[in-house]
C-alpha cells in the first residue's frame, strides 16, 4: 500500500522565492488498485512521486511505502517499489538483458534467478526480438519496455510510473497500458500519472486531479462523473482546475 499525508515540497529560488512545487497532498492506493494523479505539466506530478519514491525529500508531511516510512526507512520502501520516468535512463554499451540482470543483481537477487525473471519479463513485454542488442540502439518504445523490466526484475508489491507512454507511438504505448493493467490485476499496488484522459478513463480505479502543487478533487471515474454532471473526463478536469 502506498500512503501519503499532507506532503509538501519548497524549492528555493534566487529570483521568484519559495516555489511550493507539492502542498499538503494527502492520498491512499491499495493493493490490486491504480491510483491516477492526472494533471498539466507542471501540476506537481513528478515532484509528488519523486518524494514516493524516496529520490526527493519532503519539505512536510510523510507517506509509507509498504509499511515503510519514506523518511526513517528509505533503503526498505525503496527495495518495496519499481520506479518509472520519463527521465529513466539506460546504460548504452549494455544490452537490454545484461542491464536488466544487473539490476537484479543490485537488488540482491543471485544471477540465474536475475537472468530468469529478465527472460520472463521481456516475454511479457514482447521484448524478447531486442534483448540481445545494445540500448543505445534501441527506439524510444523499446528503451520503455527495458526500462519496465529493470524496474520489476526484483518483484516489487508497489509500482510508480510517472508518465510512461510519453513520447512512445500507438503501439508502444498500447503495449505499456496493457501491462500496467495486468501489474494490476496480479494485485500490485500501482501510482500512475499522466496528462492524457483516455489513460486515465481505461486504467485509474481511483483518480486524483492535481493542480498547482494541489490535490483539488479524486474519486472514482463513475464518482467524478456523478459529482460534476458530465460523462466527458477532459470536461470533468477543466471544470476542476478552473474552478
Amino acid at each position: 500500500m502506498i500512503v501519503a499525508e499532507n506532503l509538501g515540497k519548497e524549492f528555493r529560488d534566487k529570483k521568484r522565492g519559495v516555489i511550493h512545487a507539492v502542498r499538503k497532498l494527502s492520498f491512499r492506493c491499495a493493493p490490486g488498485s491504480v491510483y491516477g494523479l492526472l494533471g498539466a505539466n507542471g501540476a506537481g506530478k513528478t515532484t509528488a512521486l519523486r518524494m514516493l519514491a524516496t529520490i526527493l525529500t519532503p519539505t512536510s508531511g510523510s507517506a509509507s511505502i509498504a509499511g515503510f516510512d519514506i523518511r526513517r526507512q528509505p533503503e526498505k520502501a525503496r527495495q518495496s517499489l519499481g520506479f518509472l520516468s520519463t527521465a529513466t535512463a539506460l546504460y548504452g554499451r549494455l544490452t537490454a538483458l545484461e542491464i536488466v540482470e544487473y539490476f537484479g543483481c543490485l537488488y540482491g537477487l543471485d544471477r540465474p534467478t536475475a537472468r530468469r525473471r529478465a527472460l520472463s519479463l521481456f516475454d511479457r513485454l514482447g521484448a524478447t526480438a531486442f534483448l540481445d542488442r545494445r540500448c543505445e540502439t534501441l527506439s524510444t518504445g523499446m528503451k520503455q519496455r527495458v526500462s519496465i523490466a529493470r524496474m520489476l526484475v526484483h518483484d516489487p508489491p508497489v509500482m510508480i510510473f510517472d508518465e510512461p507512454t510519453s513520447g512512445l507511438d500507438v503501439i508502444a504505448a498500447r503495449t505499456i497500458v496493457a501491462f500496467i493493467r495486468e501489474c494490476r490485476d496480479n494485485g500490485k499496488t500501482v501510482v500512475f500519472s499522466t496528462h492524457v484522459m483516455s489513460e486515465a478513463e481505461k486504467l485509474c480505479d481511483t483518480i486524483g486531479i492535481i493542480h498547482d502543487g494541489e490535490l483539488l478533487t479524486e474519486g472514482s471515474l463513475q464518482d467524478l462523473r456523478v459529482r460534476f454532471g458530465h460523462a466527458d473526463l477532459e470536461e470533468i478536469f477543466m471544470r476542476v482546475v478552473l474552478a
